[in-house]
Formats: C-alpha cells, sequence, structure tokens
C-alpha cells in the first residue's frame, strides 16, 4: 500500500494557496460585489419611484382630458340649438336649416380644438338623417356609427369605447318613447397618434419606452411601434396583474418593466427599460470601481505568479514528461529537488518509468509478437473444402464453355489467395478488408446461387480509410457458410451491414441458420469476451483478440441471435481509436 509522505504546511501548496486567496482576493471581491449591489439596488429602487410617479402624473393628466371631453360631451347633448335642431328640422325653410347647420357645425369645431387629443367631434341625427362632423361637416346620416354607438353591449364599465381601431366617446339623446333609437349620438373620436406621442414624455431615458393599454380589449398604443411584439406581448400579459414593477429577459437582453392602472378610466400605462440604463447611475462610482479593478489586477498578478511559480511550471514538467513517454521515450526521468507534493510526484513517475520499461519487455511485446503470430497461423490455414469446391466450381465452368465465367471466376479466386497469403502489413485499409470479403462472398453466390440469398451493403465512404487488422471479416463468413447456410435445406440468408457513430463503427454479419441455439450462442460468446486470458485459437476468437489488442476494450465481437433467427456477429470498433492505428 503507497503511504504519502507527511507534508509540513510551510511546504504544502495547497495550504498557500488557501492563504492566499483567503488573504489578497476574497476581501476584495466581496467589498466589490457589496459596493455594487448596494448601488444598483438604489439606483433600481430610484428609477422605479421616478419612473411609477411620472406614470401616476400622465394618467391624472389624461384622466383630466377625458373628463373634460365628457362635460362638453353632455353640454352638447343638452345644447338648445341642437335639440330645436333635431325638433324643428322640418318646420324650418332652407335657409334656417343651413344657419342652424353651421351653428351647430361651429359649435363642434370649437368643442375639437379644446382638447390637443380629439381628432374629430360627429353628431348623428336620425330626424333629419344627417351627420354633422368638425372635420367632414355634413355628411348622410352615418348608419354604421349610428347603430354601433347606440348600443353599449359588451362593455364592462370602461368610459372609452374601441372601435375600428380607435377610441371613443359617446352619448345619446334619448327618445320620449321606449324602445326606440335615440334623437341624436354625439361621438368623440380620440387622436391614437397624438396619444403615442404624449408617451414620449413619459420615457425619461433614450432606450426605454412606454405603452397605452385599454385593459377590456387588450388594445395598446406604442411610444415606438416598432418596438419588439414580444415586449407588447409581456407588458400585455403583465397588465393582467396587480404588481406596478417586473423584470423580464427577452432576446438576450433584461428589462425593467414598471405598470401603472387608473380604475376610472379603464387603461393602464406601462414604461420600459433596458437593464443598462439603471445601471448608469453607478457611473459615480467610476473611481471606486477603478481602485478596485487596479487593486485586483495586482492581486491576480501576485496570485498568477505565484501560481506558476507553485503548479504551473512543476505540472509542466510532469507534462513534458508524459508527452516524451508517450513518444516511446522511457528512459528520461525527471531531476527535482523538491520537496512538496510534486517532489513526491516526480519520484513516483521516475519509478513508473521503470516499471513500464521492464512491462513493455514482459508483456506489451510478448502480446504484440502473439498478435502476428495468430494472424500468420491464420494466413497459413486455406480451409481445403474451400479449396476443392473451388476447383470442383472451375471444372464444371470449364465443361460447359462458359469462358466469361471462367476468367471472372479465375480472377476472383487469384484475388482471393493473393490477399490472404501475402506478408505486408498486419493492417490494411477497411475498404480493401470489404473489397476481400466481397470477393469471397461472390465465389460462395457461384457455389450456392440457387439455394442462399446474399445481402451485402455498400461501406460507406467516411468508414474506407478506417485502417484495421487484415482478415477480421472474411473469416466470419466462412463460418457462417460452413456452419450454417451449407447444411440448410430451405432457402438461406446471409446479409452483412454497415453502421456508424460518432464513437463507433459496426460490422454486421447475420444467417438465418437455426442449426445453433440461444446456450450455444451464449457459450461461444462467454469463450470471445475470455478470450484475453485464453491460450485457444480458432477463428472468431482470434478475430477477438487481435480487436482488442489494436482497439482497446470495447471493441471486439458481439455474438447474438439474428432477427433473421440465425447467429449475428457484430464486429465492434471504438471510433476514438481508429485515428492512432
Amino acid at each position: 500500500m503507497i503511504k504519502f509522505p507527511a507534508f509540513s504546511m510551510r511546504n504544502s501548496i495547497f495550504a498557500r494557496l488557501v492563504f492566499t486567496y483567503l488573504i489578497v482576493v476574497v476581501p476584495i471581491i466581496l467589498l466589490g460585489v457589496y459596493l455594487y449591489q448596494w448601488s444598483y439596488h438604489n439606483a433600481s429602487n430610484d428609477i422605479t419611484r421616478a419612473t411609477v410617479k411620472q406614470l401616476e402624473y400622465y394618467l391624472d393628466g389624461l384622466n383630466r382630458e377625458i373628463e373634460w371631453m365628457e362635460l362638453q360631451l353632455f353640454d352638447t347633448v343638452e345644447d338648445s340649438g341642437l335639440n330645436k335642431l333635431s325638433a324643428t328640422w322640418s318646420l324650418m325653410d332652407s335657409a334656417e336649416q343651413r344657419e342652424s347647420l353651421n351653428e351647430l357645425l361651429s359649435r363642434l369645431t370649437s368643442f375639437q380644438n379644446s382638447s390637443p387629443y380629439m381628432k374629430d367631434v360627429s353628431v348623428h341625427i336620425r330626424p333629419i338623417n344627417k351627420t354633422v362632423s368638425a372635420v367632414n361637416a355634413v355628411q348622410p346620416l352615418d348608419e354604421v356609427r349610428f347603430h354601433t354607438f347606440n348600443t353599449r353591449t359588451g362593455l364592462t364599465g370602461s368610459r372609452l369605447r374601441l372601435w375600428n381601431g380607435k377610441l371613443h366617446l359617446s352619448a345619446s339623446k334619448q327618445n320620449a318613447r321606449n324602445g326606440e333609437d335615440p334623437i341624436f349620438i354625439v361621438q368623440i373620436e380620440l387622436d391614437s397618434e397624438k396619444l403615442r406621442r404624449s408617451l414620449n414624455q413619459i420615457n425619461l431615458y433614450k432606450d426605454s419606452g412606454s405603452l397605452l393599454i385599454l385593459e377590456e380589449n387588450e388594445y395598446t398604443i406604442r411610444s415606438h411601434p416598432q418596438s419588439d411584439a414580444s415586449i407588447l406581448q409581456f407588458v400585455q400579459k403583465a397588465s393582467s396583474t396587480s404588481d406596478n414593477e417586473f423584470r423580464m429577459e427577452m432576446n438576450g437582453k433584461s428589462y425593467h418593466l414598471n405598470k401603472v392602472y387608473s380604475q376610472s378610466l379603464g387603461l393602464s400605462v406601462a414604461a420600459y427599460l433596458p437593464e443598462e440604463t439603471v445601471k448608469r447611475p453607478l457611473s459615480k462610482f467610476y473611481t471606486w470601481g477603478l481602485l478596485f479593478a487596479l487593486t485586483s489586477l495586482l492581486a491576480v498578478v501576485a496570485f498568477s505568479y505565484f501560481s506558476y511559480q507553485s503548479i504551473h511550471r512543476p505540472l509542466l514538467y510532469l507534462v513534458q514528461g508524459f508527452k516524451r513517454m508517450e513518444n516511446g521515450s522511457l528512459n528520461t526521468p525527471i531531476e527535482h529537488e523538491r520537496k512538496d507534493e510534486f517532489g513526491y510526484l516526480y519520484t513516483r513517475y521516475n519509478q513508473m518509468l521503470n516499471k513500464l520499461q521492464s512491462l513493455i519487455d514482459q508483456d506489451f511485446k510478448q502480446k504484440m509478437m502473439m498478435q502476428r503470430a495468430e494472424l500468420k497461423q491464420l494466413q497459413s490455414q486455406i480451409n481445403p473444402h474451400f479449396l476443392y469446391n473451388s476447383f470442383f466450381i472451375l471444372n464444371s465452368l470449364a465443361r460447359t464453355g462458359d469462358l466469361e465465367r471462367i476468367e471472372l471466376f479465375t480472377n476472383m479466386l487469384g484475388e482471393y489467395f493473393r490477399f490472404i497469403t501475402r506478408n505486408g502489413e498486419d493492417h490494411v485499409p477497411l475498404s480493401e478488408e470489404v473489397k476481400h470479403s466481397r470477393i469471397y462472398s461472390e465465389i460462395q453466390k457461384l457455389r450456392f446461387s440457387r439455394r442462399i440469398r446474399v445481402q451485402f451493403d455498400e461501406l460507406p465512404a467516411e468508414m474506407e480509410r478506417i485502417r484495421v487488422p487484415r482478415l477480421i471479416i472474411q473469416p466470419i463468413i466462412e463460418n457462417a457458410y460452413e456452419h450454417s447456410l451449407e447444411k440448410m435445406a430451405e432457402e438461406g440468408i446471409f446479409r452483412l451491414t454497415f453502421e456508424h457513430t460518432e464513437n463507433e463503427i459496426c460490422i454486421t454479419i447475420e444467417d438465418n441458420g437455426s442449426s445453433i441455439s440461444d446456450s450455444d450462442i451464449l457459450a461461444l460468446q462467454s469463450r470471445v469476451e475470455n478470450t484475453v486470458n485464453s491460450f485457444e485459437s480458432t477463428g472468431l476468437l482470434n478475430i477477438h483478440r487481435r480487436l482488442v489488442l489494436t482497439f482497446g476494450a470495447g471493441s471486439g465481437l458481439k455474438l447474438s441471435r439474428s432477427e433473421l433467427n440465425g447467429l449475428k456477429v457484430s464486429i465492434r470498433i471504438r471510433r476514438e481509436d481508429t485515428k492512432h492505428v
């Protein structure tokens, strides 16, 4: 059991780092955070109070204007000249009618000019079938407006009426007879553009904006019509609550939102501004911020230098040692005189180098030699049964005089024996391994073309250059034919497919042979998984051992029951390890 040497607190890197951090960095950071939060909180509260006061002042002013309009509205309804005009129109001659209309028009014009928020004032008079407007003068009776403002159906007490995208006020002179239309209706149309401009007085800051909302219909007038629609949606949602202050995140920016509601008007007015604007009052703390920044910079420099001397440089020596080890240099120890934790690591690193040197000679080289020997053994094992059948097929083709197929078959047979007998590299591109396996499959198709159906997928282009050990696919195909497909009385099916992900590639060979039981598959899988500590050297175990030696744990063969009801063999190769082959 390894025991760490005892370290004094004076030599402990951990203790020195904690002490330096506590003495230099923490007080400055805590003080800076406290001052910033305190300043931000005060600035936010000041802006909120100022904004709410401004919103309340705006609504009070708007309410006074509406009350003035309503007063003038009801004065107009009770105007003697208008009532006389409505009652005695048919008794007047044309001159008196024109004079009465001109007097009414003059009154309406004066009425309109009495408030900046009135766009038009109209009187819809049923007895004379005329509409008199301060803007449009005398027109035929506007039946649509007359019937629209004749009823208050659907309203919930709001003094303002939304119609045709505009806000209106109205009052009517009721008929003495119940159930009949009013004698006339006085209608005021508010100027939405001037209301929008009036909202600019609320915008205390450059990036702020404001909205006027009719709660009953969620009708909104924006000070900035081009403002983000998502702000409008948030404000409309917020206006249904009783709070006066909100925070919202939108398009990566934070916003402050303040809202005030007028019960008498049924209106809310809201103002929003980016959080950056709230932080602007903190500019008066610039001197303090600069002082904190300089102090923090000095602390960072001092801490960085100490960390470099105590941690980074010693770690760099250790990293360089590991890089040399990765490149195969196991005879370059780290020379040192340190007595702290890194000194212990350097000593253990040097001991590890010596141990690795002996282990490589005893274990790794032995395994690599075994891998080469097993490959040579696999290459030298030419199945006599396959060789006999190949010559039998060649003889049959010669008898029939099929020269074209004889040429094709001999070429495939030559390519097959050239690949398995060559003494070149132990690893080949996957495209070559698949090509050899496809040739073997084509040779078998000549034998069993009527009994066995073959599905051999194309190799994906991104897998072609992956280097793999030689002879990892064809022996599995040979195993499928020899132990399963050749013995089947009905039609056999052989299938080879490819799959790949970021972490793994998989080559699947499966058949529909039913001669192997589930227990046989489990037993064979167990033998494959224990092949590292076994000296058995059959085809499947040989392939699995070479895959594990080449690509590491997690790679190799996996056996299971195929969807075709036969044996399914999956060749799995960890993708992250293929780059090192």
